[in-house]
Parts: C-alpha cells; sequence; structure tokens
C-alpha cells in the first residue's frame, strides 16, 4: 500500500529561508516529463539565500529581469543558466519583496546543481512556475529529517565575510 502523498502547500515557501532549505531535505521532489513518464527525487542538498543584504544572493543586485521572480511571493521556481549549459534550480522563500531563494544542489543519486538540472532536463520555461499549481513539478511532503549537516555555501568567494562563512548548506549525512 503506497502512502498518501501531498504537495507541500506554497504557504510552506513563505517563511524564513534557512528554515525552508532545511526544511526541504528528504522531501520529494517530483517531476513529469514531456514523455509522461513521472520520476520522484529525494532532496539531499540545499543553500539558502537571503534576499538583498546576502551579498552572495542573486537579490542583492536588485530588482532586475533575472531576479524579478525571486522579488515575488514564496513558492515559485527560479532557474538560470550558467557556463551556457547548465539551468540550477532554485525555490523562491518568503514573502514579495523578500528576494530570497534555496538552490537545490543535491537530490539522491545526482549530486551538484548542474547535474540536478540536466537530470530534470530543466530549461528557461520553468522560470516563475508556480510549485502549487505546476504540472512539470513539485514537491511532496516527506517525514522530518532528524540528522543533518550545516556547512558554508559553495563557490560563493566573491561575497566576502561574514556571507562565506553563514552555514546555510544543508546535506543529508
Amino acid at each position: 500500500m503506497n502512502p498518501i502523498r501531498k504537495r507541500l502547500p506554497a504557504n510552506f515557501f513563505c517563511r524564513d529561508t534557512p528554515t525552508v532549505a532545511r526544511e526541504l531535505l528528504g522531501k520529494t521532489l517530483v517531476r513529469v516529463f514531456d514523455s509522461g513518464e513521472t520520476r520522484c527525487y529525494r532532496i539531499t542538498e540545499t543553500e539558502a539565500y537571503c534576499g538583498q543584504e546576502d551579498l552572495a544572493c542573486h537579490a542583492s543586485k536588485g530588482l532586475t529581469k533575472r531576479t524579478q521572480v525571486m522579488f515575488g511571493p514564496g513558492g515559485r521556481i527560479y532557474v538560470y543558466l550558467i557556463y551556457g549549459q547548465y539551468w540550477l534550480l532554485n525555490f523562491v522563500t518568503g514573502q514579495a519583496g523578500d528576494g530570497s531563494a534555496v538552490l537545490i544542489r543535491g537530490l539522491r543519486g545526482f549530486d551538484g546543481p548542474g547535474r540536478v538540472g540536466r537530470e530534470l532536463q530543466l530549461n528557461r520555461s520553468f522560470y516563475g512556475e508556480d510549485l502549487a499549481l505546476s504540472s512539470r513539478l513539485w514537491l511532496e511532503d516527506a517525514a522530518p529529517v532528524l540528522d543533518l549537516k550545516a556547512s558554508p555555501r559553495v563557490g560563493i568567494h566573491y561575497a566576502g565575510e561574514p556571507w562565506v562563512s553563514k552555514p546555510w548548506r544543508f546535506t543529508l549525512p
């Protein structure tokens, strides 16, 4: 007998970004591909990016065409392209105007945000999609994770202190 699966509601994302990042660990990411195939993935690694004051956050540059969705309400998808080939998956968090998001750095079997984007076959069309309504990508609840590791975020040396030392990267052991 399969357990009843429950989609995470929008208000799950409308909270403090590090809290959301921690609580996303262990949740189920569901992806329905263009072929109709559905795959479920367990989230294993996240990073919190906390608005305009966080110099590692894209929103620190202010409202731009790229960051516009980040300044909306929590529960939207923020994707962006790096190195001209990898679409990175983020979930907008907090209240409208916050400019915060959580980067999904790992899924069970797929370590690294570029590999996550490639596995999920992400592209620009996901930008701004509402997780509460999407028929292509959403999150489902799972038992809370009690054992996790918090550490500094990866690859943000440009942000300087105190941002490089914030323990806002969360992983399953």
